[in-house]
């Protein structure tokens, strides 16, 4: 190569190469090609890395939204630190401020309130706003007289219902619940409904907290409605033998008719006016005692059946010859008796559920469905009770049932503040995770303070110690007698002879016909088939007497068969000694004590695999009135 080449650039030397090698002229779409090709960059190989491997992915778009997760992809559910069943918006670092549609910023205990029981979701929600305004609404009455009763209806209350008090003044569930299930309407709502041909039927949702009078709101307007029933239908007999008696007058001669017979039924008999549905014979006897009461001052026929008395005892009672106008029963009970007679949910006119939630759940439901179906042709109001309701009623309502009104007192799905809870925590010093000692323990101490403040030797403290196995609830109980505590079992095990005394020891009476009623009822179970004394023992499960003995008190080691619509007025103190499932045990346990006004006290006994949260969300929340979810 000469020396005058070796001056020229690469580039030049490779034009002058590729000219003198070819000996012809390129374009120049050609030569912008081949310097593209030298320009090119190398590819990397397939084992170099990327430079955004250690950068974690983009949570956002450039919008600076949230990147949702594809749900319908098949393998959504892969990659995940957090199970997300429901597929819920992931919830926000505590970094990152929420803000409203105002642009305000929220606190951060605003947003984490109730955090774990929102992962049960048991209960509907019911909003504040209808809350204070239900609230304001009741606040205007005052008494018993400003309702609509007749005159004996109201005499009833005092005299019977809630004798012996001193100040009787309605609570909010029945200010709100008697005029409306009395009809109490404006001028232009009746006359619509006068106007039109075929009135329908009513369907009302009472729920209140536990111990506020449920039984008596709904119990005074059925039984008001009887006796006005009562006294057109009288009239109306009475209209019909004057015209047969005129026409007898006026006919030229008189026909002989044989006398009436002296023991002829009644036209009601079997057919009763009012049915009421409780899940349990011991919410029907409790029932059917205030009922009886009633009966004294109304002069109203009723009468309780249920699978804790004979065969004979219930068609005796239901097919009387005086008639009957108001049945309380258990819903198995009644559905088998209306398949072989359907004549009697013929004449319902009212069909009170109390404890729906309970009476229409699976067990329920296909016995309490049938009834509401054959007594539905002639039925004017349906009247739904219940102390909670859960998501599972709420759904089941909106499509059965969606016309149906909601009574909800302020209060509901609350725990009164009256009511205190107490935590001891089972796996420190000196149990070390022995629950039935901290149960022992407990009950000692109750027990001793009780004495100590009152002073009061023949007062009876009476303590209910829940559990969730009913086969927990004889070793409960068997520990504690071994500890010199008088206690008692109560489970489904139990005999329902049984179940009924037993339950009577830890309820008060309120009148002195409260307990002769119940002294019948006892003496008419003593005389059934399969009758176990209270409190008997076979020699082989007796135990040795304790060293020591805890006076005055009494307890009942029982399941969530106690806990519901149970009047236990004597109750004071309430032992969990397991924690509840779900926030609906949780507030019919704990309502078993703080009735009708009065203060209470529950205790919960906290073990090593206790869900823990739950159990101080529910004290922060009966400490702030809140209701829970």
């Amino acid at each position: 190569m000469s020396r005058s080449t070796q001056s020229l650039c690469l580039f030049c030397q490779h034009r002058s190469l590729l000219y003198t090698s070819q000996q012809r002229s390129f374009r120049p779409w050609e030569l912008s090609r081949s310097m593209a090709q030298v320009q090119r960059p190398r590819r990397p190989s397939r084992m170099t890395l990327s430079p955004k491997v250690s950068r974690p992915p983009t949570r956002t778009t450039p919008s600076d939204r949230p990147i949702g997760r594809r749900t319908n992809s098949p393998f959504a559910g892969m990659n995940q630190k957090y199970v997300d069943l429901r597929r819920q918006p992931p919830a926000r670092s505590r970094a990152e401020t929420s803000r409203t549609s105002r642009g305000r910023e929220r606190p951060q205990k605003e947003r984490e309130t109730f955090h774990a029981l929102k992962m049960q979701s048991a209960l509907a929600p019911v909003s504040y706003g209808q809350r204070a305004s239900t609230k304001e609404k009741i606040s205007g009455t005052d008494s018993f007289e400003d309702f609509p009763l007749l005159r004996v209806v109201k005499e009833s209350v005092f005299s019977q219902a809630l004798a012996g008090m001193e100040d009787v003044v309605p609570t909010p569930v029945q200010r709100l619940a008697i005029p409306v299930l009395l009809g109490n309407e404006t001028r232009a709502a009746r006359r619509r409904s006068s106007s039109s041909e075929k009135k329908e039927m009513e369907q009302f949702l009472l729920a209140a907290e536990t111990g506020s009078g449920k039984t008596l709101a709904y119990l005074l307007p059925v039984l008001d409605a009887v006796k006005r029933a009562e006294a057109i239908e009288a009239e109306i007999e009475a209209k019909k033998k004057a015209q047969e008696e005129e026409e007898r007058k006026n006919a030229n001669y008189h026909a002989l008719e044989p006398p009436p017979l002296s023991n002829a039924p009644h036209s009601t008999t079997g057919r009763p006016r009012a049915i009421i549905l409780l899940p349990t014979s011991e919410l029907v006897t409790q029932v059917g005692n205030l009922t009886k009461l009633l009966s004294h001052t109304v002069k109203f026929r009723s009468a309780l059946i249920s699978s804790a008395y004979s065969g004979k005892v219930i068609r005796n009672r239901l097919f009387a010859p005086t008639g009957i106008d108001v049945l309380i029963s258990t819903p198995h009970l009644l559905a088998s008796i209306s398949e072989s007679d359907p004549n009697i949910l013929s004449r319902v006119s009212h069909l009170i559920i109390d404890e729906a939630d309970s009476l229409l759940d699976r067990s329920f439901a296909p016995s309490t469905s049938t009834v509401i179906d054959k007594s539905t042709p002639s039925l004017k109001q349906l009247i739904l009770c219940s102390a909670t309701i859960p998501r599972s009623l709420d759904s089941y309502l909106r499509k059965r049932f969606p016309d149906m009104r909601r009574l909800v007192t302020p209060n509901l799905h609350a725990i009164p503040r009256r009511v205190q809870l107490g935590v001891v925590d089972v796996e420190k010093e000196p149990y070390r995770g022995n629950k039935n000692l901290a149960c022992a323990d407990t009950i000692w101490s109750i027990g001793k303070a009780a004495a100590e403040h009152t002073g009061d030797t023949a007062d009876v403290k009476r303590i209910l110690v829940f559990v969730n196995e009913r086969e927990k609830t004889q070793e409960v109980a068997e520990y504690l007698i071994l500890k010199g505590i008088e206690a008692i079992a109560l489970s489904r095990d139990t005999p329902e002879q049984r179940q009924i005394e037993t339950l009577s020891a830890f309820t008060m009476a309120k009148k002195e016909s409260v307990e002769v009623v119940s002294k019948e009822i006892s003496a008419e179970l003593r005389n059934g088939p399969n009758y176990v004394p209270l409190g008997s023992k076979t020699p082989a499960t007796s135990t040795p007497p304790p060293r020591r003995h805890l006076p005055n008190t009494k307890v009942l080691v029982t399941t969530d068969l106690s806990s519901r619509g149970i009047d236990t007025l004597a109750v004071r103190h309430v032992i969990l000694y397991d924690v509840p499932h779900s926030t609906i045990d949780f507030i019919h346990r704990l309502g078993r004590t703080g009735r009708m006004g009065r203060r209470g006290r529950g205790i919960v006994l906290v073990a090593k695999n206790d869900r823990r949260d739950v159990v101080r969300e529910v004290k922060e929340g009966m400490f702030k009135g809140q209701a829970l979810i």
